[in-house]
């Protein structure tokens, strides 16, 4: 019988973008685990999501239920108000972080997750224990690169380039 698993997860940027990290507890039953890392360059939307893919692709069973706690309304609303299947389905086109949705997907779907929005710097201490994992990884100095973020390759690009 697959487990029931929590997650909670958090990401932050130091500048947007910026130096970032994410954090990420997962517990279930008498079993936790923390995880976090640091990028030199990157966005905090893009850690909020790789905390959420990190903490799913350190699951060992598949078919878990998976409850995730996150305080980031880009990610719970994408995924629960079904507007990530929609991007999916017209190839991610003008969106952005596709690396990393796609890759969300692939481990979203191996398990049954639902996902809750918690309100971020509100005293959850889980919630908290994330945020301060992310902001010690990017400040740790052992960065990570983001292979990624391409800051060329912006939706917000109101030009055409070039050629």
């Amino acid at each position: 019988m697959a487990g029931e698993i929590t997650i909670y997860t958090d990401g932050a940027a130091s500048g947007n973008p910026g130096p970032g990290g994410y954090g990420v507890v997962l517990k279930s039953g008498r079993h936790r685990r923390e995880l976090s890392e640091g990028f030199r360059l990157t966005t905090n939307n893009r850690m909020e999501l790789l905390a959420v893919i990190v903490g799913l692709e350190s699951l060992k069973i598949p078919g878990s239920r998976v409850t995730i706690y996150t305080d980031s309304r880009y990610v719970a609303d994408s995924v629960e108000k079904g507007w990530v299947f929609g991007w999916e389905a017209r190839g991610f086109k003008k969106k952005k972080n596709p690396d990393l949705w796609k890759r969300f997907l692939q481990v979203y779907r191996k398990h049954h997750v639902k996902f809750v929005w918690i309100k971020g710097h509100a005293s959850d201490p889980e919630n908290e224990l994330c945020d301060r994992l992310a902001v010690e990884a990017y400040k740790s100095g052992k960065l990570s690169e983001d292979t990624g973020y391409n800051p060329d390759n912006s939706d917000e690009d109101l030009f055409i380039q070039q050629q």
